[in-house]
């Protein structure tokens, strides 16, 4: 009687598991479903011309009150400042990474580690108002001024927005937020590189920096490649701090000094005050576009990750 009830228990707990796993699957399936479905107006009017449509006759890629709707200037504005959060934060994580796996005293390993960690758990909407309140002021007073007078040329830093809103700020505040999701990943990677390859590299007459160049981050290379993508899943989906920021102006500008909006943005803004069904399909179909974006540019950085990581111990410190 005792086996019986235990494999009748050890059944209903294989069956409870499954149905946990699945149960990730069918969330997945029912969120794409119902973009979809509420996203048919959208895509029945506009089709993917939707992310490709010109400007209408007065020159608005966005205009709710005239039926007219572009992803354009979102995509762009999404595109611009996670691209720019990236070319910030990558080099500043993955030097952290690399000092904190092999240069870093023991005393000061744990308190740095943790502490960099901890900006991960930082909610995304006291960044905002951190960047508000900081951030803004001191590239509109200090550091936009330096731009527009060393770099204007470029036409990358026009001086045509005061307020300190816009592309630059969100990179800037992006850059900060996914930093701590790169440097603990590239650290992953590293430490999973074999002990072996550092010693190998020394023992050929290496200096240490190109033990670290040739055995470490060579090694872990796709790793590496793994969580910058997937910080740049990150800076993709991440809504309120860049609302807060990014001046949420439905425009395309050459100046990374000027406001724009990205497709997270947009839908926080607008959603709850969109009153026709085309407005609020339209913003739908945005989502859709970035919930399946979203997914594949995480999927793919986990499995860059995993590629390195895969069946490698865990070095001791």
């Amino acid at each position: 009687m005792a086996r019986g009830n235990s494999a009748f228990t050890d059944r209903a707990f294989h069956v409870l598991m499954v149905m946990c796993a699945l149960s990730i699957f069918g969330l997945v399936a029912l969120i794409l479903t119902e973009l979809m479905l509420r996203s048919q107006l959208s895509w029945k009017t506009f089709g993917l011309a939707f992310f490709a449509n010109v400007p209408n006759a007065l020159g608005s890629y966005w205009d709710p009150v005239n039926g007219h709707f572009s992803a354009i200037p979102f995509i762009y504005g999404t595109l611009v400042s996670s691209i720019g959060a990236l070319l910030i934060s990558v080099p500043l994580a993955i030097g952290l990474a690399i000092f904190l796996t092999e240069m870093s005293p023991g005393f000061l390993r744990g308190p740095l580690a943790f502490v960099t960690e901890l900006l991960a758990a930082i909610p995304s909407i006291i960044y905002g108002l951190w960047a508000m309140f900081v951030l803004v002021p001191l590239l509109r007073d200090y550091v936009n001024p330096l731009l527009v007078k060393y770099l204007g040329w470029t036409g990358l830093f026009a001086d045509d927005n005061p307020t300190g809103l816009g592309y630059l700020a969100a990179s800037v505040i992006l850059a900060i937020m996914i930093l701590p999701i790169i440097s603990s990943l590239t650290r992953e990677v590293m430490t999973a590189v074999p002990h072996s390859q550092r010693e190998a590299v020394l023992a050929l007459g290496a200096t240490r920096w190109e033990m670290i160049r040739m055995g470490v981050l060579r090694n872990a290379r796709i790793g590496i490649v793994g969580a910058v993508i997937l910080g740049l899943g990150r800076a993709i989906g991440e809504t309120m701090a860049v609302t807060m920021v990014i001046g949420n102006t439905p425009e395309i500008h050459k100046s990374l000094l000027s406001n724009g909006a990205s497709m997270a943005s947009v839908i926080a803004n607008e959603f709850s005050e969109a009153v026709s069904d085309l407005h609020r399909s339209a913003l739908l179909q945005i989502g859709l576009a970035l919930f399946i974006v979203t997914i594949i540019v995480n999927a793919l950085a986990r499995l860059l990750v995993w590629a390195v990581t895969r069946g490698a111990p865990a070095r001791v410190q």
